[in-house]
Parts: C-alpha cells; structure tokens; sequence
C-alpha cells in the first residue's frame, strides 16, 4: 500500500488549491481514506475522509463550507479541493487510510495573509 500525496504550495489567503493523493496496492472503493494535516507546533488532526462506497464524507469543522473531498476510482487518486484559504490552514497535509494505518509522505500547504 503506498499513498503519494502532491499539490501543496503557496498560496494566498482567500486562493485555491487542489491537493492530490495517489494510491497503489488496492483500490479505493475498499476502504475510507481521508486528509490529515499537522501544523507547526500542534497536533496532528483529521481533515476530510470518505468512506469506501463513496456514499459518506466526514469535514472537521474549520473546513466545512470551504474544502471538497472527491475521488476518481478509474485513476485510484483522491482529492482535496481547498477554497477560501486561511492562513491557519497553514500545515503539512498526509492522505492516510486510518484502518490500515497507512499514510503517505505529506505535501506542505503555506498560506500567506
């Protein structure tokens, strides 16, 4: 099971951004999977997640309204579509799928104000 996570940058407050996490080792259908983010000097926290079928998506409550999770099961690779940057939204992002406790290498995200 591998997970590349890519898309991160800088990017000013009130911008956009499209985080991608391509998998390998199985297919995303199977299980939940979801973005993680840790920033500087705090812990990590869940960000987004959607379950196996597709049919249920979790948002902490400081993204809601403002990030989209998606998935293309044809190209095994997940998305994390940002809008509406904050600069607390400044942190390295992991894509992970929690039951198999595996995560990828994360992509830092810095957003200016």
């Amino acid at each position: 099971v591998q997970l590349q996570a890519s898309g991160g940058g800088l990017a000013q407050a009130g911008g956009s951004l499209r985080l991608s996490c391509v998998v390998s080792g199985f297919t995303l259908d199977r299980y939940a999977i979801g973005w993680f983010r840790q920033a500087p000097g705090k812990e990590r926290e869940a960000v987004s997640c959607i379950t196996g079928s597709g049919a249920s998506t979790y948002y902490t409550d400081p993204v809601k309204g403002r990030f989209t999770i998606s998935r293309d099961i044809a190209k095994n690779t997940m998305y994390l579509q940002l809008n509406s940057l904050k600069p607390e939204d400044t942190a390295v992002y992991y894509c992970a799928i929690p039951s198999l406790g595996a995560r990828g290498q994360g992509t830092l995200l810095t957003v200016s104000s």
